[in-house]
């Protein structure tokens, strides 16, 4: 038979101390002596006390729970990112919830489940939800956005990211080596960052009397990178593929290479965007329009920690991408 719990008060009895000395000693942020700390955690351990994190949220109105709306997992970009974050969240004592948007057909009641934990903040890096929608139902905190052109609303903040002068020097440099015929390969076609990445291409190839010839559709994978530039090699004499993301770009090179037997990046340019880790690999070596994801963390946390010390808003942190050299271009 289980033994059965004992309660928070049966603890503080056999302890000797107060309830609300074994509230704060379950507390990370809270002050208590360490000897007392100790002496509390033992005693629990002994009679298998667990606290209730539900229910001291609902005393203190703190869940300690981090909502990250992503589109996947698997994407590496997104892997990596969330991973540092995840990281950072555990370091204060916080604890994300991880809501995956892809193939997932009811997509706010995804967010409503997750709402119901009365979460302490909301980071949106998916662009396949409504962002009205998630203001909406996270009313009772202010959502940080990545992935949307920013909103003009008091409770929402941004990460706003800037590449124009990076995408600006790439083409310079691929213009300067005799390429002429621009293909773009794009993500997600609704996606409103994938619209902002290529107009900072668009806006570069018009300043020398250039615009983009081709344009596929992908879906930023590999497959979807090799199949596209196949076809897009086929169909158009395009000399540069400017691609929505790495891993398509990485797609691309090898259907280049291996389907049709060109050389990048005399034969043709390709350019990805993200800076992966696995971009800069030697059987890689993409040319890429990369952003530091160590800083872009830093931003979220930077503003999750902004609302806890709440500061009037909204704010808004600007994110400068650098031209990251490969052998592809």
């Amino acid at each position: 038979m289980s033994r059965r719990r004992i309660t928070s008060k049966e603890l503080a009895k056999l302890a000797g101390v107060s309830s609300a000395t074994i509230s704060r000693a379950f507390s990370p942020d809270s002050r208590i002596g360490s000897a007392t700390r100790d002496r509390i955690l033992a005693v629990a351990r002994e009679h298998g006390y667990q606290p209730n994190a539900i229910a001291r949220s609902l005393n203190n109105q703190r869940s300690r729970l981090v909502a990250l709306v992503v589109n996947a997992i698997g994407n590496p970009c997104e892997a990596e990112e969330q991973q540092l974050l995840v990281h950072r969240l555990q370091a204060r004592q916080l604890l994300p919830i991880i809501l995956c948007c892809a193939d997932h057909s009811d997509r706010l009641q995804l967010m409503r489940l997750a709402s119901t934990y009365q979460v302490d903040h909301v980071v949106v890096f998916s662009d396949m939800v409504s962002m009205q929608d998630a203001v909406d139902i996270f009313h009772t905190t202010k959502p940080i956005i990545v992935s949307f052109e920013p909103l003009d609303n008091e409770n929402v903040s941004s990460i706003r990211i800037d590449g124009a002068k990076a995408a600006d020097e790439i083409i310079d440099k691929i213009v300067r080596d005799g390429k002429k015929r621009f293909a773009y390969l794009s993500g997600t076609n609704s996606s409103w960052i994938d619209k902002l990445r290529r107009k900072w291409f668009a806006d570069a190839l018009a300043k020398r009397g250039l615009s983009f010839e081709a344009q596929a559709f992908g879906d930023y994978s590999y497959d979807s990178g090799f199949k596209e530039a196949v076809l897009l090699l086929h169909r158009d004499k395009v000399d540069a593929i400017i691609c929505g993301n790495d891993v398509m770009a990485i797609g691309a090179r090898d259907a280049a290479r291996r389907v049709l037997g060109k050389n990048t990046p005399d034969d043709i340019a390709i350019v990805g965007q993200d800076g992966i880790a696995m971009a800069a690999w030697d059987c890689n070596d993409l040319t890429t329009l990369s952003l530091d994801h160590v800083a872009f963390i830093d931003a979220v946390v930077e503003l999750i920690e902004r609302h806890d010390a709440e500061i009037e808003g909204p704010h808004s942190i600007t994110l400068t991408c650098t031209a990251r050299w490969g052998s592809t271009a």
